[in-house]
């Protein structure tokens, strides 16, 4: 099957309206991460046809359960899933950080083949970044534990925000060392069109005064 088939399939299975034009986009993206990824390694997935389940709608599969439409997406790598975003989501304020400056380069470039108006490249560890902004959304996909997560990424939060961390098995020693934080806390499973593998995404509400469900 055509990449841009697998693509619509996918997007429909997630009940996602995308415009023809934004998922021609969407496919630029996974051209211009394989040209790179030839050179720079950006991700350990090699096929084409593999980056349609395991990046793209692995990562859009999140989108119902975004607050907000100013994003920080910590440890963004090749910008997933905070650059598919962008081009879905062009009223969203992206912001893109990560440390390593050859996933940098590749979004740098991506943003301008892309013709993106609403990235915001960001170099730098998360330990080291200062912002005076706070986001209505904090993301992370595979970027750490969620205590250290909760930890290095509530300073940039506000009384309405929640942090999104993408998980794949259930995680349950995480969740459980959660349970001195007197947060709401709720972990959805997803299914992704085309994926065996399991997901789950942790959203923390930051807006509750409810204790932690799990």
């Amino acid at each position: 099957m055509e990449v841009a088939d697998l693509l619509t399939q996918g997007l429909d299975s997630l009940a996602l309206n995308i415009s023809p034009p934004t998922q021609a986009q969407l496919l630029e993206y996974l051209n211009l991460l394989k040209q790179w990824n030839q050179v720079y390694n950006l991700t350990g997935v090699r096929e084409i046809t593999a980056m349609v389940p395991k990046h793209i709608l692995d990562s859009l599969a999140i989108l119902p359960y975004v607050c907000g439409n100013s994003i920080l997406d910590v440890g963004t790598g090749a910008g997933l899933p905070g650059l598919l975003f962008a081009i879905t989501r062009p009223n969203w304020q992206c912001f893109l950080l990560d440390s390593n400056a050859k996933k940098i380069r590749f979004i740098r470039q991506a943003v301008i083949e892309l013709k993106l108006k609403n990235v915001i490249i960001i170099h730098s560890r998360l330990e080291k970044f200062k912002s005076d902004q706070t986001f209505d959304t904090i993301i992370a996909r595979a970027y750490t534990n969620l205590p250290t997560f909760y930890q290095q990424t509530i300073r940039f939060s506000h009384k309405n925000s929640c942090l999104l961390a993408m998980k794949g098995l259930y995680p349950t020693e995480e969740l459980a060392a959660m349970k001195n934080y007197a947060i709401e806390i709720n972990c959805f499973p997803l299914k992704i069109p085309q994926l065996i593998a399991q997901r789950h995404l942790v959203r923390i509400n930051l807006n509750s005064d409810t204790p932690i469900t799990i």
